[in-house]
């Protein structure tokens, strides 16, 4: 047991300097729809940088977004240094040409995530439903990351070519529910 302390101790001070490094966001409610930094931001809750900057809203109307176009009532989440991160978008949607899964069982900010690079290309979606996406026969995804090894979205390099996605058929010597994955 005295083992346990130590390693606890440790990690928690780990943990709390991760914390101190993450940047800081402080939520205000809106009373009404409010434009800021571009983004008509619907009214209650949006989040803010500790410099001021937008963090996460949600928008009142379809709007591009990065390289996309969302439709309204979509939780939009930019970087401290304003340019696009995620989206989770309030239904269904199509995004340059394939159809991503939006909304969830708590509404849009508790479903699905449409990742997207720095440069506002599309980096990650989960699609709505077996799609073939650039020839290859692709499986539609769920709400948990290849981190955990399960589910994964359809992911792309930032030049627009698909990296991986677990097949919704057999495919070039691959099996059904494998993971397809291309070199960069």
């Amino acid at each position: 047991m005295k083992a346990a302390f130590p390693i606890a101790l440790l990690c928690g001070f780990a943990c709390a300097a991760l914390a101190q490094s993450l940047p800081k966001s402080v939520r205000k409610n809106l009373d009404r729809p409010t434009v800021i930094q571009g983004f008509l931001c619907d009214k209650g809750y949006a989040w803010f940088f500790s410099g001021g900057q937008l963090e996460k809203c949600t928008v009142t109307r379809e709007m591009s977004f990065g390289e996309i176009t969302i439709p309204a009532g979509s939780w939009i989440t930019l970087a401290e240094d304003g340019k696009p991160k995620f989206v989770q978008m309030s239904h269904d949607a199509p995004v340059l040409g394939l159809r991503c899964q939006g909304g969830g069982p708590l509404g849009p900010g508790e479903g699905s995530v449409v990742a997207l690079y720095p440069s506002g290309k599309l980096k990650e979606c989960f699609l709505a439903g077996d799609q073939t996406v650039q020839g290859v026969p692709c499986s539609h995804g769920g709400l948990v990351s290849t981190t955990l090894g399960r589910d994964p979205g359809v992911y792309f390099s930032e030049n627009g070519k698909l990296r991986q996605c677990r097949l919704a058929a057999d495919f070039n010597g691959q099996r059904k529910g494998e993971l397809f994955q291309q070199p960069l």
